[in-house]
């Protein structure tokens, strides 16, 4: 049986309460269950995710493949949905799936992951070139963004109201003009939805694909703003944090052959939310202390540069 990381036994712990824990003590088992039932074998060092595991193993010839088991979460409902209908299109094929039980057979990348990667616009530029190629039309039952706009605008208003913050009121009121005009008339374009530089993988078969999606409909320029807002700790360590924002937009937007305020406006969306987030729930990186008020501090700055225009 598989050893399950520490760090995923805590984390999940942490989250979930006796409901992870019963689940992290039938996962070994589960995972011997699917090795057995699509004849893969254990091929390296466990790793994690948020809320999965993924076991390097190799099938009944010799193929490289990955078994990633998740935590029954909705955010990962849709994950082989968006891998079926990709086809292996900028992201990794999807081999096997058993909805039932959140698990999947997948094609192995490897690493480094894009995050990784310091070489000015190539984070931006591959992410885009990758946007583009996944942005297809969406297959039906996929979860529309269009339909999480008016929850949007009820958060926005609730956490300006309630939060202590220092945001200019301008800021929040561009973040809630975009939910108004770009979110709640989104098109049916099949949408990763966490297109972060950790989210997309060296491979072999592309020089890059993309990995953990959560398989939405709506509107492309959505996943830029994922991506700026991950990127808030590295933007911040520039000389001259306006200027490399608005380059990191005019990459990806270029790469991705996108309108480059669009992604500006959703990026903007994105780090507000972030900001109020972070002082509701902390986050990843930082749950407490003062590394989660550098992190908060960092989410206000890059809401405001990103509320001016270029």
């Amino acid at each position: 049986m598989i050893g399950v990381p520490d760090a995923f036994t805590r984390s999940t712990v942490e989250r979930e309460g006796e409901t992870g824990a019963a689940w992290l003590a039938e996962l070994p088992r589960l995972v011997d269950e699917l090795l057995e039932r699509w004849e893969c074998v254990p091929d390296g060092e466990v790793m994690h995710g948020g809320v999965g595991v993924i076991v390097p193993v190799r099938g009944r010839t010799g193929e490289a493949f990955v078994l990633k088991v998740s935590f029954p979460h909705p955010g990962n409902v849709h994950e082989p949905d968006a891998f079926a209908a990709w086809g292996g299109r900028g992201a990794v094929l999807l081999h096997e799936r058993d909805d039932e039980r959140f698990a999947m057979l997948l094609e192995r990348a490897g690493t480094p992951a894009l995050a990784e990667i310091e070489d000015g616009d190539g984070p931006a530029t591959v992410a885009g070139r990758i946007n583009r190629r996944l942005a297809l039309p969406a297959p039906p039952g996929l979860p529309r963004l269009r339909e999480q706009a008016d929850a949007w605008e009820e958060q926005l208003r609730r956490d300006a109201e309630e939060l202590t913050h220092a945001l200019p009121g301008h800021v929040v009121d561009g973040a809630v003009a975009t939910v108004r005009e770009l979110g709640r008339a989104q098109p049916d374009i099949l949408v990763h939805g966490d297109l972060h530089a950790r989210n997309i993988l060296r491979a072999d078969r592309e020089p890059w694909l993309a990995v953990d999606p959560k398989g939405y409909a709506g509107d492309p320029a959505y996943d830029g703003g994922t991506l700026i807002k991950s990127r808030v700790v590295r933007l911040v360590e520039a000389d001259d944090l306006r200027k490399a924002v608005h380059r990191t937009l005019d990459v990806f937007a270029d790469a991705a052959e996108l309108d480059r305020e669009r992604v500006r406006r959703w990026a903007q969306l994105h780090a507000v939310q972030a900001a109020f987030s972070g002082r509701r729930r902390g986050f990843r990186m930082a749950r407490s202390g003062p590394r989660l008020d550098w992190l908060t501090a960092c989410a206000d700055r890059l809401a405001e540069v990103l509320t001016e225009r270029s």
